[in-house]
């Protein structure tokens, strides 16, 4: 099989070239990514002379690069888009560019060429926020709360779309919060590492209880293989790790775990717009697609730490933008 992963040289885009073709040695990889400040080449180091990656760069809106590339794929799985909430807030217009009209233009090409799949990687965030009880499930009403959320919801609607007026078989994701390498350092975890391991303060927003379910990106990573592979055409898949945790308490755990005290909290004033809690139920997923995440939070955060303790050059060279990003 001959993917186009758009969006490759990102955190999760990353992860996921590196499971496929891990998984998959037969398969072929082009990844097409803009390497806007998110984006950093870095991130496949260790894959970049395989015979069956292939890295452009490029933007998705390029409507004649979407053809020629599209046209040597059979699948496409859209992980491309803007995904700073804060960045949203302040420059809103190119969440707008990206996220929607990028995605049009993928899916319109796909449609076009007869791709045999798109896969929409979206975001619990799309639904909204919720009280202390409940979980996201495929049938919570959209409820956007932020331009980005906005954005990515837009996306997914345009998709469904072309499943029940073109039938095309499109099928759609929706994460919780992932963690995990080559994460970029401006998220919560990342960042406090970051600060943690130069003795900076950690800014925590509001009162820290903003309660989010925690990923690893690899798990999320083997979802969307199992979506590509086995999910219906025209569904949507939760995929939650059912790991739900306060901002607060990750952040202590953090400071714990790197033997830093707790005085390098700093409570900041709250985002605007900030959501206060998702939670998602993936007993969809799970059901229907055999998917279960197989990393504890436990697990996972350990994995996390000593990723970035190993590679603080990867995170310096970020900060001091000494790669190509």
């Amino acid at each position: 099989m001959n993917l186009l992963v758009t969006g490759g040289a990102g955190f999760i885009g990353s992860c996921f070239i590196r499971h496929i073709l891990n998984k998959y040695p037969d398969y072929k990889v082009i990844n097409l990514d803009l390497l806007t400040y998110a984006g950093n080449l870095e991130n496949l180091k260790d894959v970049e002379n395989n015979p069956n990656y292939s890295f452009v760069h490029g933007d998705i809106c390029d409507k004649k690069l979407a053809r020629e590339l599209l046209s040597q794929v059979d699948c496409c799985l859209n992980f491309a888009a803007e995904s700073h909430v804060d960045r949203s807030i302040t420059d809103p217009d190119v969440f707008i560019n990206t996220n929607i009209l990028g995605t049009h233009n993928l899916l319109n090409t796909a449609k076009e060429l007869k791709l045999s799949r798109y896969v929409q990687v979206s975001t619990d965030e799309v639904y909204g926020t919720l009280g202390k009880t409940g979980y996201f499930t495929e049938e919570t009403h959209i409820a956007p709360n932020s331009p980005y959320s906005a954005s990515k919801a837009s996306a997914d609607m345009i998709v469904r779309s072309y499943f029940e007026t073109f039938k095309q078989p499109v099928l759609i994701t929706r994460c919780s919060n992932n963690y995990g390498p080559y994460q970029f350092p401006e998220k919560l975890i990342p960042l406090f590492i970051s600060n943690i391991l130069k003795d900076k303060q950690v800014p925590v927003y509001g009162d820290g209880m903003n309660v989010r379910d925690w990923l690893y990106v690899y798990d999320h990573c083997s979802a969307i293989d199992a979506v590509l592979h086995k999910g219906k055409e025209g569904e949507v898949y939760n995929i939650g790790g059912n790991n739900e945790k306060p901002n607060i308490e990750i952040t202590k755990l953090l400071l714990k775990e790197l033997n830093k005290p707790e005085t390098l909290i700093k409570y900041v004033e709250d985002r605007l717009g900030h959501d206060r809690r998702y939670a998602i139920d993936s007993s969809k997923i799970q059901n229907e697609l055999g998917w279960s995440p197989s990393v504890t939070f436990e697990e996972g955060i350990k994995l996390t730490i000593q990723w970035y303790l190993n590679n603080q050059e990867w995170i310096n060279n970020i900060l001091n933008k000494k790669v190509a990003v």
